[in-house]
């Protein structure tokens, strides 16, 4: 990393913002140019050097840093970011900043108030891959091409892609080095930008802050009916797979490029706002792997929260099909999570998302008190990564009782756990499709008569909590439950 005195200092949030954009827009436009380049003209090995020594200088991601002396410290109990609580140098690389502005605004303005000190703002030393920046670069096959591309051109490393500080691998050890100013560099950002776009076909500029995850198709076309209806003249659209946008102009539907012939893996809508407080919601699959994959990527665009809603099998007597579960702890049998963050971990619940859950529920079905007790469970969901676990009572019925859980499914706790992991408010309402364990499988006829009957009403519940937590401050929201000792100052 460059050293501070090399950097330069800005005491405004905005006109660092416009610097960082710079120095990124100078970077992509030289690898883009170099590129074609190699592809149109017949470059000696003496002019691929003298290019690749270019990019590696000024074909780099920008870099943050804060330095934090004794006398600039700044201590609120209250806040959960934006602050250093430790004097240091922290720094941070970071990329595509038009997906990230506000972000960045927000964070850098979170520091330079608190510890009235100004933000330096330089390139670093960390060279953008080609990959990142030209996707076709990594479809030709010319063998020709294919070596001066690796002559000149930083290649992806996934040495460099780790999750070392949110996973609380990175130790301070001296006051001196470099630390985080935030839990993901540049190199693993870009990483998950490319794995959106691939896992749910839509560009990473489209992705909302609150995010609606769900394990079942058929909300999907709940939602999009709902995100038609609200589409008015404002600032308000719908992005499909394939980047497609609907919008009402005038009074009048218009439509903006091709859909998506063929859905991809975890198809995502984007119910996007000017702002960018509006809804994305994702269809992410059955199974803890998916569960995992989405949020390992979702984590580095730094939303405000993320629920899932989901189906489950009802553990007790009491319920019935159609009962939702509100989750308040989980029993994680997943395993996907376990090197990272070990199964002894606690998950807690998060008071600002059980109460915007609960009080959705009771807005949108009209109970409360016994009547919404009588079908809103709060309690403790089972999450395993076996999707036929019915067939394994025996070993299964003394860890139900053990746990007192009230619900098992495959995705709940896999999204808590990472939620956690990388300090994302998160939530769960599942809704009974079966009970098991008396007698009431999920058969086809049973399962049609109750996707019928309760997905409308649990997708709005879903989209109502939203409303409730759209309403909240930020710091009420990102809670201090989701922060450890050693943080890096950024959310």
């Amino acid at each position: 990393m460059n050293k501070i005195d090399t950097q330069t200092p800005y005491f405004n949030a905005d006109d660092a913002y416009i610097a960082i954009e710079r120095i990124y827009n100078e970077s992509i436009n030289l690898i883009q140019q170099a590129y074609e380049k190699i592809i149109n003209q017949s470059l000696s090995q003496e002019e691929l050097l003298v290019l690749k020594n270019d990019l590696e200088k000024n074909a780099v991601y920008p870099q943050i840093a804060f330095q934090i002396e004794d006398e600039h410290l700044f201590i609120d109990s209250s806040m959960a970011y934006g602050i250093a609580v430790d004097p240091g140098h922290y720094v941070t690389t970071v990329t595509n900043p038009k997906v990230f502005e506000k972000y960045l605004i927000d964070q850098i303005k979170h520091m330079l108030k608190h510890h009235d000190i100004p933000v330096f703002i330089s390139k670093s030393d960390i060279p953008i891959p080609l990959s990142f920046v030209i996707e076709t670069g990594t479809t030709i096959s010319d063998p020709t091409i294919l070596k001066k591309f690796k002559i000149v051109f930083a290649q992806t490393n996934i040495k460099d892609m780790h999750d070392d500080v949110p996973n609380g691998l990175l130790r301070k050890k001296c006051k001196d080095l470099p630390q985080p100013l935030s839990l993901f560099s540049a190199l693993r950002t870009d990483y998950s930008l490319s794995r959106l776009h691939h896992y749910t076909g839509t560009h990473a500029s489209h992705f909302q802050n609150f995010i609606l995850l769900t394990n079942y198709h058929r909300y999907v076309s709940e939602f999009i009916e709902h995100a038609l209806s609200a589409l008015g003249d404002e600032d308000i659209e719908l992005v499909s797979p394939g980047n497609h946008i609907t919008k009402k102009i005038n009074g009048i539907l218009v439509e903006e490029g091709e859909k998506s012939l063929h859905l991809p893996q975890m198809p995502a809508y984007h119910l996007k706002r000017k702002d960018g407080n509006g809804i994305t919601f994702i269809n992410i699959g059955v199974g803890p792997s998916n569960a995992k994959n989405i949020t390992d990527n979702l984590a580095v665009l730094r939303p405000h929260c993320w629920i899932m809603l989901g189906h489950c099998a009802g553990l007790r007597r009491s319920q019935e099909l159609g009962d939702y579960v509100l989750a308040h702890g989980y029993v994680r049998h997943d395993h996907v999570l376990d090197s990272a963050l070990p199964p002894w971990v606690s998950i807690p619940p998060l008071a600002e998302i059980q109460v915007a859950l609960q009080e959705a529920v009771s807005e949108i079905t009209g109970l409360e008190d016994v009547a919404l007790k009588s079908k809103l469970r709060t309690g403790t969901v089972l999450g395993t990564d076996n999707r036929n676990w019915e067939l394994q009572y025996d070993e299964l019925y003394e860890k139900f009782q053990q746990h007192r859980a009230i619900a098992v499914d495959m995705e709940s706790a896999t999204l808590a756990a990472n939620g956690f992991r990388f300090r994302v408010p998160y939530g769960t309402l599942l809704c009974v499709s079966d009970k098991p364990l008396h007698g009431e499988l999920k058969l086809k006829g049973a399962a049609n008569a109750f996707y019928n009957e309760r997905i409308a009403q649990h997708l709005s519940i879903g989209l109502k909590s939203i409303d409730i937590l759209r309403s909240l401050p930020l710091r009420n929201l990102h809670s201090r439950k989701l922060r450890g000792f050693e943080e890096p100052p950024f959310r």
